[in-house]
């Protein structure tokens, strides 16, 4: 069955960085694209990043573009969100998931505060 575990998360300070990391398995990783995603208190998921199967990446959201990097390792099943120059409306639950989706993990929280 599909699995994704997210990992890194934690609580930083404005202007920080964290690297994010989805392990895959229960399908095959290298055929699938891997996108990231992020639940704010009180909003929708939004979708964040987006990397295909050979690594070509899709435009980042507006909210992101610049600082945040998606990346994948597929000999490890693992896709990476690099998240640079953190601010406090990027708090939020980190979730990645494959295209079509498949079950959702439990996510990794992210806090930016002072």
């Amino acid at each position: 069955q599909v699995q994704l575990v997210e990992s890194g998360g934690g609580l930083v300070q404005p202007g920080g960085s964290l690297r994010l990391s989805c392990a895959a398995s229960g399908f095959t990783f290298s055929m699938y694209t891997m996108s990231w995603y992020r639940q704010a208190p009180g909003k929708e998921r939004e979708l964040v990043a987006t990397i295909t199967s050979n690594g070509a990446i899709a435009p980042y959201a507006d909210s992101v573009k610049g600082r945040f990097t998606i990346s994948r390792d597929n000999a490890k099943n693992t896709t990476y969100l690099q998240m640079n120059s953190l601010k406090p409306e990027d708090t939020a639950v980190y979730y990645c998931n494959r295209r079509p989706l498949g079950a959702w993990g439990q996510g990794t929280v992210v806090t930016v505060s002072l």
